[in-house]
C-alpha cells in the first residue's frame, strides 16, 4: 500500500521508523527489535540508510521483512556521493522488492565527504534524486524531508520553503518533518508552506527522548529547539534512567496529543529500534488512536 493512500484517510495515524544494523553481526537482533515493533501494526514503518548509503543491503532486507510482516513499508533512500548506475540499482532492487514507497534524501555527509568538491556529483541535492525516481518509470510513492526549524544549510527560512516547493513540484507526495520538540513551531511553518502553495500532506516527526545522552545528539543533528519545559525534565530526571525515560516518554505522547487535537493527524515516532518505547507510546494513545 502507498503510504499517500494511508494519509489520505480521514483518521489519525501513527508510524514508526527503524534502522537498519551497521554490520551483518547485529543483524538478527535489529530484526528481532524491528519485527516487535512491526506487530504494533502501525499505519506503516519506514527504513533508513546509513550516512554514504552504507547500510543500503541491509535498509532493503529489513525494509523486504516488514512487507512479509504486512506492514507498509517507507525505504529510504540518499543519493549523496551516489553515481547515477548506482541509484538506478537501487530504485530497481526496491521495485523487485515490491516496494511501493521510497523517503527520497539528499543523505547526511559523513566527516570525509564535508571538504569535497561536490560539483561533478551527479546528484547534489534530494531534488536531483526525486526527478530521477520519477524518471525511472516505477510506480513508486515518494516521501521528502521537511525542515520546521530551517535546514541547517539555509540562509533563511524564506529561501528553505523555495527550495522545498520544488523538491514537491519535481515529484515529491507527501512530506515528513525533521524531529522538533515545541509543537508551535511546526504549527507556524505548516502556516508558511500552506501561504507559499505546498499543499501535500505532511507528517509530524517525533523523537522520544529517553535517556539524557541523546538531548546531545538530537540538537547536533537536527539543530532543535529545546523548550525550557523539556529543559526542566532533563535537568530533574536525566541522572536516573528509569524516570528520565518515562518522562521522556511521556513527553512525546503529549506532544502527539496536542498534534492529533490541532489537526495534524499523521505522526511518525523516531523509535531508535526501541519496541518498548514504541509500544508504550502507543498504549498511551489506544483510544484516541481507536487501537
Amino acid at each position: 500500500m502507498k503510504v499517500i493512500d494511508i494519509l489520505k484517510e480521514d483518521k489519525l495515524s501513527l508510524s514508526f521508523e527503524v534502522f537498519p544494523p551497521k554490520t551483518s553481526t547485529n543483524f538478527e537482533s535489529v530484526r528481532r527489535a524491528t519485527e516487535e515493533i512491526a506487530e504494533l501494526h502501525p499505519a506503516f514503518m519506514s527504513v533508513t540508510y546509513g550516512a554514504g548509503g552504507g547500510t543500503s543491503a541491509y535498509t532493503l532486507e529489513i525494509a523486504r521483512n516488514m512487507e512479509r510482516h504486512g506492514v507498509p513499508t517507507l525505504a529510504h533512500l540518499t543519493c549523496v556521493s551516489s553515481d547515477r548506475a548506482t541509484v538506478h540499482q537501487r530504485i530497481e532492487e526496491l521495485q523487485a522488492a515490491g516496494i511501493k514507497n521510497i523517503m527520497a534524501l539528499r543523505g547526511d555527509l559523513t566527516p570525509e565527504m564535508e571538504g569535497q568538491d561536490r560539483s561533478a556529483w551527479d546528484y547534489r541535492y534530494a531534488v536531483d534524486l526525486v526527478r530521477e525516481i520519477r524518471r525511472s518509470g516505477g510506480d513508486f510513492c515518494i516521501g521528502g524531508a521537511c525542515y520546521p526549524e530551517v535546514h541547517p544549510e539555509s540562509a533563511n527560512q524564506k529561501e528553505d520553503i523555495l527550495h522545498l516547493k520544488e523538491k514537491v513540484e519535481a515529484g515529491v507526495d507527501f512530506l515528513t518533518t525533521q524531529m522538533f520538540f515545541d509543537n508551535n513551531l511546526l504549527y507556524n511553518f505548516l502556516y508558511k508552506i500552506r501561504e507559499a502553495g505546498i499543499t501535500v500532506p505532511v507528517v509530524a516527526g517525533i523523537m522520544p527522548i529517553t535517556n539524557a545522552k541523546q538531548v546531545e545528539k538530537a540538537i547536533k543533528l537536527s539543530g532543535s529547539h529545546m523548550p525550557q519545559r523539556f529543559k526542566s525534565l532533563v535537568d530533574k530526571f536525566g541522572s536516573d534512567p528509569a524516570a528520565m525515560k518515562q518522562a521522556g516518554i511521556a513527553y512525546a505522547t503529549d506532544q502527539i496529543i496536542d498534534l492529533f487535537a490541532n489537526n495534524v493527524t499523521n505522526v511518525h515516532v523516531y523509535t531508535m529500534n526501541k519496541p518498548d518505547v514504541a509500544r508504550q507510546i502507543q498504549q498511551n494513545l489506544s483510544d484516541i488512536l481507536g487501537k
